[in-house]
């Protein structure tokens, strides 16, 4: 035998499903939060002081925690390479805006100190606001349009073709699930400096925080009465093989009013992804008016745990339908890598992710600790 055919092919469709929203959770409850003390800090901070005090809380993390991205999207290229090739050929503006966004961050973290002038480190500090906010925002409309269907189509020798525009992607939907996304990482981003923050800019962060929760529920809860009143999902309606080859027009698949809402019927396991979502938010609010700091922190964790989660048990088995041509929309059971590829990226999953993650909680362990003015005033050489 084989060795890669220890795993069925079907069962390694399902693990890699399974830790790429393993890998998109991590990044958003690690860098979500970079990004929600980045849009809050010209609200959470007055003055100078005040606002490396926010920016010092993420400064030793927001690198390593930035690499969840960067792992995601190698986990899509190498596991899904149809979704990578759709996602990020569709998305290409959405994708620009983003990156550029995102690059915006890192040089303002290495300049802003760099002069004493106020004028210097305030654009630099807006910088960081956009470097938080706009991400944030974009990812979120990129789920709405993914929930609506994507306009693509593929021709008999599998090349696609893209029908949408940059605009068309700001529809109402998709807005909502923008709102929900900056809301869900603000209400994070609040928990973590109401954890790591000390003094006035503590105090203010628990008030936008709690806040940023109270609309997360709201929105959550919109967004889920919406997909079911107005957004049609799609469903097989076709004999598949989980163990076929990848080939997305191998099948038919139909759209149906309420479709995205029978995965609770068929797997109510699943309806833990949205009461997390909801139950997390709910601890963040009533966490913050009773100063519980660290369950705070992990209630924010396990909102946006069930939050991203909710959109992946939806879809299941979908990753990306198709709007114009349904049968092209990519799912677990085509649009994988083979047998092989799946099986020897498993193998080294499971050998380096351990120590990923172990070095990742050191890092925290080490740089654990308030952060005060009192500390920035006194070393003026402090991180940032």
């Amino acid at each position: 035998m084989i060795l890669f055919e220890l795993v069925p092919y079907d069962l390694l469709r399902v693990i890699w499903w399974v830790l790429l929203g393993v890998l998109l959770i991590g990044f958003a409850a690690t860098d979500g939060f970079d990004m929600g003390v980045g849009a809050l800090l010209p609200f959470v901070a007055k003055s100078d002081t005040e606002r490396r005090v926010a920016i010092n809380t993420i400064g030793p993390v927001w690198e390593g925690n930035q690499v969840w991205f960067i792992l995601g999207g190698g986990a899509i290229f190498a596991a899904w390479p149809p979704l990578y090739a759709v996602s990020f050929s569709g998305f290409y503006l959405a994708m620009f805006v983003v990156l550029a966004a995102l690059i915006l961050r890192p040089v303002a973290f290495k300049y802003r100190s760099k002069r004493e002038d106020m004028r210097w480190r305030e654009t630099w500090d807006w910088a960081l606001f956009i470097g938080g906010f706009v991400p944030a925002l974009i990812f979120g409309v990129a789920i709405g349009n993914v929930l609506q269907g994507v306009p693509f189509r593929f021709d008999a020798d599998l090349r696609m073709t893209y029908e949408g525009s940059f605009f068309g992607l700001l529809n109402p939907y998709a807005l909502l699930t923008g709102l929900t996304s900056v809301a869900m990482l603000v209400m994070h981003g609040g928990a973590w400096l109401g954890l790591k923050a000390d003094g006035p800019v503590a105090q203010r962060a628990r008030i936008y925080g709690q806040m940023a929760a109270l609309a997360t529920i709201v929105l959550f809860a919109l967004g889920g009465l919406s997909l079911w009143a107005f957004v049609d999902g799609y469903v097989i309606t076709s004999a598949i093989d989980p163990n076929g080859p990848s080939n997305p027009l191998a099948k038919e698949v139909a759209v149906q009013s309420g479709a995205w809402l029978a995965n609770y019927e068929t797997y109510p396991v699943f309806m833990l992804a949205p009461a997390l979502g909801f139950l997390g938010a709910i601890g963040v609010f009533f966490g913050i008016r009773t100063r519980y700091e660290g369950l705070t922190f992990v209630s924010s964790k396990l909102s946006v745990l069930g939050i991203v989660s909710t959109v992946g048990v939806s879809m299941f088995p979908f990753l990306l339908p198709s709007s114009i041509e349904p049968k092209a929309s990519l799912t677990v059971w085509d649009a994988s890598s083979s047998h092989a590829t799946l099986f020897n990226m498993l193998v080294v999953t499971v050998i380096f992710m351990p120590i990923v993650l172990a070095y990742t909680a050191w890092v925290y362990k080490v740089l654990w600790g308030k952060v005060d003015e009192e500390a920035i005033v006194r070393d003026q050489d402090h991180a940032y």
